[in-house]
C-alpha cells in the first residue's frame, strides 16, 4: 500500500510514517517510479509502537523491543518489556513524589498569604510570604498546641498502626528532637502523604514534614513530649 493509504488505514501520520522509516522502525519498497510501498504488516507494527509510546518508551527502545517482538515468542516479548515498565515506573513515580511535594509547598504558601493582613505599607520581612522556609515551618508547628487524644477506636487503631508499619518498612531510624526521621525510597511519598493526611485527621498532635534527596525520602514525625510514648508504640521499628 501506498503511504497515504497506510497513513488514513493506521491513524498515523505521513510525515510521522517518513520519520519512523529513517529511524528504521518501519521499512518500505520502492515503485520504479520512486513510490513507497508499505507491506501489511506494517499496520500491526506501527500498533505495537503506538503502545510502546503510550509506556514513554523512546524510540530507540523500542526499536530494540520490535526486534524481540518480530523474531521471538511472546514470553521473550514480556521477559524484554518487564525491566523497561519498572524504569518508567519508578521514574513517573518520582515525578509525582516531586509534583505533590511542589503542590504541598504551593497550597502551603497560598494559605500563608491568605492569614496575612491586607496593610497599606510596603511589604517588609514580617510578611515572609516569599520565604521559602517560613511557610512550611509556621504550619508544621500546629501539633504543638493540639490535644493528645486520637478519634479511632479498636480496629481502627489496629488497622491504622499496620499500615504505618507496612508503609515505612525497612526505614532507617534516627531520633530527632521530639521525634523521628525515617529514611525511606523516594517513590513511597504518595502514600505516607496521604497517611500523614488521614493521621492528622484523627492524631492531630503528631506533626509530619518530608524532605526528597535523589532516590530518597527523609520522612520527620514529631509530636509533644506526653505523646512520647503514642509516638514510639505507632512508628515502631519493623
Amino acid at each position: 500500500m501506498r503511504i497515504s493509504q497506510l497513513a488514513e488505514r493506521s491513524g498515523v501520520p505521513a510525515t510521522t510514517l517518513r520519520f519512523y522509516e529513517s529511524a528504521g522502525l518501519i521499512s518500505a519498497e520502492r515503485t520504479p517510479s520512486g513510490y513507497r510501498l508499505f507491506g501489511q504488516e506494517t499496520v500491526r507494527r506501527l500498533a505495537f509502537i503506538a503502545a510502546a509510546k503510550h509506556l514513554g518508551l523512546p524510540l530507540r527502545e523500542i526499536a530494540d523491543l520490535l526486534a524481540v517482538w518480530q523474531t521471538g515468542a511472546c514470553a521473550e516479548v514480556k521477559a524484554d518489556l518487564r525491566p523497561r515498565i519498572a524504569a518508567r515506573l519508578a521514574e513517573a513515580e518520582r515525578r509525582g513524589a516531586e509534583l505533590a511535594a511542589f503542590a504541598a509547598s504551593l497550597r502551603s504558601a497560598s494559605a500563608h498569604l491568605d492569614a496575612l493582613p491586607d496593610r497599606v505599607t510596603p511589604c517588609d520581612p514580617e510578611c515572609g510570604f516569599l520565604s521559602h522556609a517560613t511557610v512550611p515551618e509556621r504550619q508544621t508547628e500546629r501539633w504543638r498546641d493540639a490535644a493528645v487524644a486520637c478519634s479511632l477506636t479498636g480496629e481502627g487503631i489496629t488497622e491504622r498502626v499496620a499500615q504505618w508499619r507496612s508503609a515505612l518498612a525497612g526505614a532507617r531510624r534516627k531520633e530527632i528532637p521530639d521525634g523521628l526521621r525515617l529514611t525511606v525510597p523516594a517513590e513511597r511519598f504518595l502514600a505516607l502523604a496521604e497517611l500523614a493526611s488521614a493521621e492528622q485527621q484523627c492524631c492531630p498532635f503528631f506533626g509530619f514534614r518530608f524532605r526528597l534527596d535523589g532516590p530518597v525520602l527523609d520522612f520527620e514525625v514529631r509530636a509533644p513530649a506526653e505523646a512520647a510514648d503514642l509516638l514510639a508504640d505507632v512508628f515502631a521499628a519493623v
